[in-house]
């Protein structure tokens, strides 16, 4: 689709900006030096005066008559030949630019811009401000379906056009220090690309639950309260992540849960074949990593049998640790969204679905918030949402058009290949490097490109570089650029807010431009930003509520309790406004806080007398006997015959051979007393 707004800007350019100059005042300078890419002009401010040279600036594009044509340079260095300035006298300074292209002039007067230089300025060629025609030809595409994301820095008139197909093709990146406006210039391009292809399906990686508010009704978001992810769709590798807790799993246990795992996902499958004929037939077609749904309780089941075994005694060891671990993660509360009930049913199709919009209903885009799940199994939800989405497009031969977008992208594919998430890597790689056949495209979002693998950034092809002031970054960005020098990014660390200096296939050539604004209503608010979100204060915030989703241990439902409770209390038990929804532990806690926020009730019959815990069937009598009830037990206790009690492991030694048993004798009574404490005898 052709842009009007860009198309009357082109008209507007075709006159010549000058600014209100007189026309010969045009020329700036000549140009004393040249080599293949670079050129130096010389100048001269005559007695001093500044008219001129305010006109010349780093990072500007200015032309050079060659003939007919017109060499286009950009600014990338200026000095003066004396190292000071003097007033009332003339001053020459030098300036470098390199050489980009050309405006060529054909015989019946069409003007086109090249990238290419067929006739390179001769020493004293006259150097000039560029035109405004020249400066809309540079920066046009050539193609009629652009559209518009802000205006050209140096010609605030101009519109900075990009083609989003060509950039959707082979996958973007923006990069930028902390607070330069990343996550706007994001919110910005992805409406941009659904206004051009509504049958884009977008993914976002959010990390800080930022662009819940950037879609608006486009958009579903995912977190852990409304997230199914069924622990099966997970591969070996992926799921060893979450049971170890993101530690170097242990190898036996690895095998283990490969031989397990499998066995599992046949039994809930409910095969009834014999041993043999089942690992013939089944022996390829279901492995570990077979998004086939299967029961813990079944996995569990299978690590039992083997430990009661008679044989592997050394196995044991880790098939009690293997159990432990497993047990550890599926009570753990914060990985509901795994182990859930709803996750045990084969839900394949809901789960891809609603994750990728799957048909969609208008909702193309899916913000994924991660900040609610464990950091230690964030890297495996990556890869198994980067691994899905390629796979959904390799399986569905393109016919799914689908966008991933990581934020923070140097967490998953770090530079260092020790560090980070291997099949996370794996996942975002592929996509990098196969996914444009399929129709999956990338976008990388980072602060630190120098942190991230240099072969992700190398594989997409557009990138938008804002501020970043950190040298290594600098020098990642240049070495992944094609085609371009240290001349183009050499004042990237100076840019302002919102600015960015856009490369690669959906540019013409390197734009300098600034991003437009962003209705404040789609604006990325951070969960954890400094804006209002609510009007919780200290003394009136709820600590038990905080305690308990720093626990993620929802309160117990007793709303059928409090229905009861109040209906057999009468219209005197009512809680006043506020408590009636708040939280509350248990029964106790809810009576609790109805005696004391409730008015005093007027003052009824006693209740019955309850009941004594020594009337309680079972309970221990708490009756003291007198003196003589307790003399005259004692020696109904003396008269039955006393016997030791029983060891159960000593044997009892039987007589000899031949040996007669030689017979018991009882103590007198008077013994038998002397022998019991007197403390039993006298009451206290």
């Amino acid at each position: 689709m052709l842009n009007n707004d860009f198309q009357t800007s082109l008209t507007a350019g075709e006159q010549d900006r000058r600014d209100g100059l007189a026309p010969g005042n045009r020329l700036l300078g000549r140009v004393v030096a040249c080599n293949g890419s670079r050129a130096t002009i010389s100048a001269v401010a005559e007695g001093g005066e500044t008219a001129l040279t305010e006109l010349w600036s780093v990072g500007r594009l200015i032309s050079i008559s060659v003939g007919r044509n017109r060499v286009v340079a950009l600014v990338y260095s200026m000095a003066a030949d004396q190292q000071n300035w003097i007033d009332n006298r003339d001053t020459v300074f030098r300036i470098e630019v390199e050489l980009l292209g050309e405006v060529n002039v054909s015989a019946d007067g069409r003007e086109e811009f090249s990238a290419g230089i067929t006739d390179y300025p001769y020493l004293g060629a006259i150097a000039h401000r560029i035109r405004a025609s020249d400066l809309a030809k540079v920066y046009d595409t050539g193609k009629n379906d652009v559209c518009v994301i802000g205006k050209l820095t140096q010609d605030e008139s101009l519109d900075a056009t990009i083609h989003v197909p060509s950039m959707l093709e082979k996958h973007f990146a923006i990069v930028g220090t902390t607070g330069v406006g990343k996550s706007t210039s994001v919110t910005l391009l992805l409406h941009k690309a659904i206004q051009a292809d509504p049958s884009l399906r977008v993914l976002i990686l959010d990390p800080h639950n930022e662009f819940a508010s950037a879609f608006g009704d486009l958009a579903v978001v995912i977190d852990t309260d409304t997230l199914d992810l069924p622990f099966w769709l997970f591969r070996l590798e992926e799921l060893a992540e979450v049971i170890f807790r993101g530690r170097p799993p242990v190898p036996e246990e690895m095998d283990i849960l490969r031989d397990l795992i499998p066995e599992a996902k046949r039994a809930f499958r409910g095969s009834n074949e014999s041993g043999v004929m089942r690992r013939a037939s089944e022996k390829s077609s279901i492995t570990a990593d077979t998004p086939v749904p299967f029961r813990i309780a079944d996995l569990l089941a299978l690590v039992d049998e083997r430990i009661g075994r008679l044989e592997g005694r050394a196995e044991k060891p880790h098939l009690r640790s293997l159990k432990v671990k497993i047990m550890s993660a599926i009570n753990d509360p914060r990985y509901h969204f795994m182990f859930s009930s709803n996750t045990i049913t084969d839900t394949i199709l809901d789960t891809i679905a609603r994750i990728f919009r799957i048909p969609g209903e208008d909702k193309p885009v899916t913000t994924f918030q991660l900040a609610g799940i464990p950091s230690e199994v964030v890297n495996s939800v990556a890869s198994v949402l980067c691994r899905m989405a390629f796979e959904i497009g390799l399986w569905s031969n393109g016919g799914v058009h689908m966008l991933v977008v990581c934020e923070e992208a140097h967490r998953y594919v770090p530079a260092d290949p020790k560090l980070g998430f291997a099949p996370t890597r794996q996942a975002i790689a592929r996509i990098a490097k196969e996914g444009r056949k399929y129709g999956v495209s990338l976008g990388i979002i980072t602060q630190r490109p120098g942190e991230l693998d240099p072969t992700i950034l190398s594989q997409c092809s557009t990138i938008f570089a804002m501020r970043l002031a950190n040298e290594h970054d600098q020098e990642i960005i240049r070495s992944a650029i094609p085609n371009s020098s240290s001349s183009t990014t050499s004042f990237i660390s100076s840019i302002g807010n919102g600015e960015a200096i856009a490369f690669g296939e959906a540019v013409a050539v390197p734009m300098r431009m600034r991003f437009s604004r962003v209705e404040s209503n789609r604006l990325p608010k951070a969960g954890s930003s400094g804006v209002k979100t609510s009007e919780e204060t200290p003394q009136s915030v709820d600590l038990r509520s905080i305690v308990a989703r720093m626990r993620a241990v929802s309160g117990p439902d007793i709303s059928n309790f409090q229905n009861a409770y109040l209906a057999s209390q009468g219209q005197g038990a009512t809680l006043p406004t506020g408590y009636e929804d708040a939280p509350y532990e248990d029964e106790e806690d809810y009576i609790e806080t109805l005696q004391a926020v409730a008015p005093a009730r007027p003052a009824a019959a006693p209740p019955p007398e309850p009941y004594r815990p020594d009337m309680l069937p079972g309970a221990g009598s708490v009756y003291e006997p007198s003196p003589q009830e307790r003399f005259d037990a004692i020696r109904r206790e003396l008269a039955e015959p006393q016997r030791p009690a029983a060891d159960p492991y000593r044997q009892p030694q039987r007589p000899a051979f031949g040996e007669q048993q030689e017979p018991r004798r009882e103590g007198s009574i008077r013994e038998q007393l002397l022998k019991k404490p007197l403390s039993s005898l006298i009451r206290r």
